[in-house]
């Protein structure tokens, strides 16, 4: 199956302006995540949960934060995916789905810096 690519897709500068910015967020996530692992530690921090009171700290290993670096990648590939289909429709639908996902991907950075302060 091949995915028709508009034309007018690539020549829109938001539209480019928001892939960029997506992309280079994606890879700031994955390098500070892979910077900040230490291969000497095998516990990290992983969840916090409020309702817990005294064990709201949840303990585990770093393939979590390997599904960080994953999770932002899996995220990038989809909103360019899902912007070029929503392109043909309607340019704003397009634009909406790139804001959205470098918002998601920026709260990903966050949460995963917080985790790794924790640790």
């Amino acid at each position: 199956m091949q995915m028709h690519i508009p034309k007018k897709y690539f020549h829109d500068r938001l539209i480019l302006l928001l892939l960029s910015a997506s992309t280079f967020t994606a890879l700031l996530n994955a390098v500070l995540i892979i910077l900040r692992l230490d291969s000497s530690k095998s516990s990290y921090i992983v969840q916090y949960r409020a309702n817990l009171g005294i064990s709201a700290y949840k303990a585990g290993d770093s393939t979590a934060f390997w599904g960080f670096v994953l999770f932002g990648l899996f995220i990038l590939a989809i909103e360019i995916i899902l912007s070029m289909r929503a392109f043909t429709i309607r340019r704003q639908y397009a634009i909406a789905i790139c804001s959205l996902c470098l918002l998601l991907l920026v709260l990903a950075i966050i949460v995963s810096s917080a985790l790794l302060t924790l640790s």
